[in-house]
């Protein structure tokens, strides 16, 4: 019970907290985000490039981040609530290309992001005489619609952008050319109301986008956490494939020593292994049992382990099929580690090469009863004939180019001997027939073994989950404690049992 709760537990928190999927073939779309900085570097002049990049977007995990920036330097400082990259060169000339290129995954556990920190103070704007009067009677008219700070802010939006304005409206919007421009004067005007508000450059992620913008949007304080508003609508939060670039008033890119600056976007979508957006995501929460996990050993490590921790279950599956069932085998462990032999020879030819060296060296293992041999001696031999008869099968399929009968060497070759051994004991002992029981038994065990072992499904699971290893466990010594009778016993005294 101990041992299962255990296992259950830690399975539990990887699958909630740190979002291991239990299934292999679950797969999450990865947006790749490349933005190129392009501008004409002055002569003799230092280059400095600042750009702010996105600081843990909510609702997406950054799966991959790197920059290219050829022989500029390059730092990045965090100030907790913005991000920067800065380039830099001593001197330079003609048109200068730099790269950001960040992958993202959605996570909807990271629903929140560092973007909802407490407000900054900030200073209300001062108006012209000529616009005052408008501002005032806009944040009046809103005020008056409104119950608290966000329907107060999301009423002077749906103010500002009525079809039908009326003259104040049409006043405010002068000179506003652009979009950005727009949104900018609309956060002013909310701070006039004393409303903490923020311009929030957002990015839309867009498949096969190439030469994509960032959007202009509105944070307002709400008294508890930043909320983002349409600056169109007044709609709250942000569009489904968007994030947050960047917060605040200071623009997005700063360039001294160049001109002719240009920003763009491209926007990619693929799809990636979930396990592996899982695992970057627990690294990054700084997780301990991932830092201790079998992903952070070697990738060759790795692939040894993923072999090795479906032995158990196969070591499970022989216990089963023994203590309940009632199938005879010749040794524990040589179905096993046959059954991992056809996970390499596959299973068709595996079973042809195993009942061939097997047949063979039991003709030549009654040959050598004839010499009275010793115990040891005689395991020796019986293991050389199982060496020369694995090299001839291969040496004789290779030249007739039948490249599968090459893998025979994988085959276990003191388990072949072993159960050639044993087997010959048992014909001589019981009969021939107890003996090619026996030896079907083992084969067909080793079958089960395979198809156990060559199962996509549990080979995810004991390797991200090893922890499940502690319930198979659990049911191994359960069924160490089995003393009933097992179903082929039940099936031989069938008759005794329906005539008491």
């Amino acid at each position: 019970m101990v041992l299962t709760t255990i296992g259950l537990s830690l399975c539990y928190y990887k699958v909630t907290r740190l979002g291991l999927p239990l299934l292999p073939t679950e797969q999450a779309d990865v947006w790749a985000v490349e933005a190129r900085i392009e501008f004409k570097a002055h002569r003799e002049t230092p280059i400095k490039a600042q750009f702010y990049i996105p600081r843990g977007p909510a609702g997406f995990t950054v799966v991959d981040e790197n920059f290219v920036s050829s022989s500029y330097g390059l730092t990045t400082e965090d100030d907790g609530l913005h991000r920067a990259a800065q380039w830099a060169v001593r001197q330079s000339s003609g048109y200068q290309v730099l790269y950001y290129r960040i992958h993202l995954a959605r996570d909807p556990a990271l629903g929140s992001g560092p973007a909802n920190l407490d407000p900054p103070s900030w200073t209300p704007p001062k108006f012209s005489d000529l616009i005052r009067p408008a501002v005032n009677a806009v944040l009046e008219e809103a005020r008056s619609k409104s119950a608290d700070t966000l329907s107060f802010a999301r009423a002077v939006l749906m103010r500002l952008n009525a079809q039908t304005p009326d003259a104040n409206v049409s006043l405010l919007r002068q000179d506003a050319d652009t979009p950005t421009e727009w949104t900018r004067r609309m956060v002013n005007i909310l701070l006039g109301g004393n409303i903490p508000a923020r311009l929030a450059y957002l990015l839309p992620l867009k498949d096969g986008v190439k030469h994509g913008e960032l959007v202009s949007w509105i944070q307002v304080y709400d008294g508890s956490q930043w909320q983002t508003l349409n600056p169109q609508t007044g709609e709250p939060g942000l569009p489904r494939d968007a994030i947050v670039w960047h917060v605040g008033d200071s623009p997005v890119l700063e360039v001294t020593g160049g001109r002719f600056i240009k920003l763009t976007f491209s926007v990619s979508k693929h799809t990636q292994e979930m396990t592996l957006i899982a695992e970057q995501r627990a690294r990054k929460m700084g997780s301990r049992i991932m830092e201790f996990s079998l992903f952070s050993l070697p990738v060759q490590t790795q692939n040894v382990y993923k072999v090795l921790l479906l032995v158990p279950v196969g070591a499970f599956l022989i216990v089963l099929l023994r203590n309940v069932i009632g199938f005879k085998t010749f040794g524990t462990f040589m179905p096993i580690l046959i059954a991992l032999a056809f996970r390499e020879t596959k299973l068709v030819w595996g079973v042809a090469l195993f009942s061939l060296v097997v047949a063979m060296g039991l003709v030549i293992r009654f040959y050598l009863e004839y010499l009275k041999l010793l115990l040891v001696p005689r395991l020796a031999s019986v293991l050389t004939i199982v060496i020369l008869l694995m090299a001839a099968i291969s040496l004789i399929s290779y030249k007739l180019g039948i490249d599968r009968g090459v893998s025979v060497a994988l085959f276990p070759m003191v388990i072949m001997a072993m159960t050639i051994e044993r087997m010959s004991l048992v014909w001589e002992e019981l009969g021939p027939l107890e003996a090619m029981h026996q030896g079907l038994g083992s084969l067909i065990v080793a079958v089960l073994g395979y198809l156990l072992m060559s199962s996509e499904l549990l080979g995810h699971l004991s390797f991200v989950f090893p922890e499940l290893l502690l319930v198979v466990l659990a049911a191994t010594l359960l069924l160490g404690r089995y003393t009933g009778y097992r179903l082929t016993e039940l099936w031989r005294f069938r008759a005794a049992l329906k005539d008491p």
